[in-house]
Parts: structure tokens; sequence; C-alpha cells
């Protein structure tokens, strides 16, 4: 028994927002005339402070986009806000009918409204924004940082689609999203099919991915498409009542942008055009974590996450002056304490280390402390 209450509070903390989906255990419920409404979110506080230059974005973040920029040599800097916190009503009917609206503050660099999830779900058939079914929260470790780290299962971001569950298999129509170096007449010829399958089988919880689209620059004279495909396994393990293991292994070939944080902060691009027409761009991902309960609300997390773009071929192609200065391999370590007082408070402190590296061999790293406490409802 308590091997699997361990693996329900793996399964149900999200590394970018630990304990996020506890906020529904404990919302505002009105029954009325066979409608189950449900008022839900939490109030959280994010701080962090950067040793090295400011890397932080909104909810305080950490982006690998800003390494090695115009503040590289300046230290020291702490900032602090409460743009992740998130509000959320559930709908569900007797006749199995779920609606779904959900947004948070981080809209507009933060501080503004911003749609999460807006679906309606019925006997199977999903329609609406939502997670993406390409993607898993198997895998992950616990982590304070919104963004978490880099290669983690699939999309981790939300798309319109359209998708249809049956047992632990579902499959996806969704929103393409492409990238071609240095060209955005991009057309969306076609939509993206996804697939995942999801599993628990004892101590071990597994999900598998797939994605298949189309990549097309339309600029009125050049038209070219190409093809791009991923896939994903992700996997937690209770090794103990007390231990779990987590991890994930991604590759991508044209879909990059599904290759979480292996861009200038997430995705990358999907392809490159040369004289020879639209070529696709290759890269893989992977994490391994690790989360020790000590008792009384408390644990400790540590995990790593690499994702790496293969730019041999585009380089070749465009010289190296045309991608430079593209990031190559983004990876991230990290380490933290969280605490629940009380079954809907949470409290923590993680320490994070980055490390950016371009295809023409610039690198910079940064080191920086975070801290967040969250209020459910």
């Amino acid at each position: 028994m308590k091997n699997n209450k361990f693996k329900l509070a793996v399964r149900t903390s999200l590394a970018s927002a630990v304990l996020a989906a506890s906020g529904q255990a404990s919302a505002f419920n009105l029954n009325t005339d066979g409608v189950d409404a449900l008022l839900y979110g939490y109030a959280r506080l994010n701080a962090s402070y950067d040793f090295n230059e400011n890397i932080a974005n909104s909810a305080r973040t950490g982006s690998f986009a800003q390494l090695g920029g115009d503040d590289e040599d300046v230290e020291g800097h702490f900032g602090a806000d409460a743009f992740q916190s998130r509000l959320g009503v559930m709908v569900k009917t007797e006749s199995g009918l779920k609606i779904n609206v959900e947004g948070d503050f981080r809209g507009s660099g933060g501080g503004s409204l911003r749609l999460r999830h807006a679906y309606g779900e019925y006997e199977g058939v999903l329609l609406g924004q939502t997670w993406s079914n390409y993607m898993s929260f198997y895998g992950i470790t616990p982590g304070l940082d919104f963004d978490g780290v880099p290669g983690m299962a699939g999309l981790q971001g939300r798309t319109p689609q359209a998708r249809y569950t049956t047992g632990p298999l579902s499959v996806a129509l969704e929103e393409t999203l492409t990238s071609v170096v240095g060209n955005t007449d991009l057309r969306e010829g076609l939509p993206t099919f996804t697939a995942r399958y999801e599993q628990a089988l004892g101590a071990l919880s597994y999900s598998v991915g797939g994605l298949a689209h189309q990549v097309a620059v339309d600029d009125g004279t050049i038209d070219e498409t190409a093809f791009g495909y991923a896939t994903y396994v992700a996997a937690d393990f209770a090794l103990t009542s007390s231990l779990a293991l987590h991890g994930t292994v991604n590759y991508t070939d044209g879909a990059s942008l599904y290759l979480y944080r292996s861009g200038e902060n997430f995705g990358g691009e999907d392809a490159y055009l040369d004289g020879s027409g639209l070529n696709t761009i290759a890269g893989y991902a992977a994490t391994a974590g690790a989360s020790l309960a000590v008792g009384e609300g408390r644990s400790i997390n540590l995990s790593y996450g690499i994702a790496t773009m293969d730019w041999d071929d585009a380089e070749n192609d465009l010289g190296a002056a045309a991608i430079g200065g593209k990031s190559e391999t983004n990876q991230k370590a990290m380490l933290n304490y969280l605490w629940k007082p009380l079954s809907d408070v949470m409290m923590g402190v993680e320490y994070s280390y980055y490390r950016r590296e371009n295809v023409d061999g610039d690198s910079a790293n940064a080191n920086r402390l975070m801290f967040a406490a969250q209020y459910n409802f």
C-alpha cells in the first residue's frame, strides 16, 4: 500500500509545478441538477537568485536563451513574482460530459491572464485545447522551476486538438508546430498526428509516444515540404516505498519543436532550406532523476536533463556563419527539498545548474537558487 501511495504522489506531481494537480482535490464543489462544478487553483510565490547573469523569466524560471547575454559579467540577481498562480473550472454532468477551462497569469511576459485549457470531453472524444497527446508526466522528477529540465517527454505544452482515448491508448490530430531556419513563410498543410500508450504495472509506470507531421514552406515562389517524426519513452519506477526513479528518452527528426528545451529555450528548428530543398534536422534528449520521501510531507529530488540537436548537415550546407549562434546542447541539473506542512500547502527550495553550448563552440553556464510557496484550493 505504501508503494502505491508513493507512486500516486509521483504521478500527480508535475515537474514544472509540484502538486499543481492537488488543487482539485480540495476544490470548491457545487452539485446541482446533475451538474458537478469545481472551482480550483492555487496562489503561488516564486523567488529566485541568480548567482551569475540574470536568466530569470516570468514565474522566475531559468532561460537558456539568456545564457551568455549582455549581463554575463554582472553577478547577483534577485526577483520574485506570483505569475504562476492558477484558476480553473471543471464541470461534469450526469451524462458523462466533462468541460474544463483553466488559466494562469504568465501571459504577455507575466501578469496577464493566459489560457491553458479549454476543452470538452465525452465518451473518450476530446475537442479543444489541452496538453498535447504527444507528451507524458511519467518520467518527470518533481521540481520547482515551472519549465523543468531539457528532455522531458514530448512537447510539455498545450495545443488545440481532436483526441480519442480508449483504455491506455490515445490518438489525436493537433495543431502543427513547425520552425524552419531563417524562414517565416511556413504553411500548415496537414494536422500533426500523435499517438500515446500509457500503462501502470505494479511498481512500473510507463508511457510511449509517437508523432508524424508535415513541415512546409511556401513564399509564393518556393514551395517545399518535408516529413518530420518524433518518439519518446518515459517511465517511473518505485524502487522502495520511499524511493522512486524517473527517466525519459526522446528522438526527433524534422520535429525539433517537440524536443523539449532543445532550442534557444524551448523547441529548436525542424528543418533548413537550401538549394536542394527542405532538409530535416535530427535531435535527441534524455532525463534521469530520483525522488526520496523522508517523512512528514518532505521529499528530496534530484534530476538531470540534456537536449542536443544535430547541426552538422546544416553547417555544411549553410555555412557556419548562418547557424553558429544556434544552441546545440542544453543541459540542466537540479536538486531540491520540498515540504508539505499541510495537505494543501507546499514550500520548497531548489538549486539548479544550467549550461548551453552553441554550434560555433561558444558556451555559457549559470547557477541559481529558487524558492516557492504554493497554496491550493
